[in-house]
């Protein structure tokens, strides 16, 4: 098993200032484009099977909807050689600690 840190919803603001990360959003573009965390990109979880797609250079930061999908896939990209976090909770964590949303 490779460790894949989970982080809470409020540290994701951590990240989202550091050069360091990229902010990764899995959710489905309609949803990323409704609302999303300020910084972050959109990789609907069902494309994110190129593993290319990920720089390893950067603490990859995902989330999804509510932390299932973007544990996997911290998981995978992990055994990989990535760094990785995944938001406990996903976007539905987020959005309800009322912090920083972009639409």
């Amino acid at each position: 098993m490779f460790p894949v840190e989970t982080i809470s919803a409020k540290m994701l603001d951590y990240y989202v200032d550091r050069r360091d990360s990229l902010i990764i959003d899995l959710r489905e573009r309609e949803e990323f484009n409704k609302s999303h965390v300020r910084g972050a990109v959109n990789i609907p979880y069902e494309e994110a099977d190129s593993y290319a797609l990920f720089p390893k250079d950067k603490i990859l930061v995902m989330y999804c909807d509510r932390g299932g999908a973007s544990l996997r896939l911290a998981r995978q990209l992990a055994r990989k050689g990535h760094r990785t976090r995944s938001v406990i909770g996903g976007f539905e964590a987020y959005r309800g600690r009322n912090l920083v949303i972009f639409s």
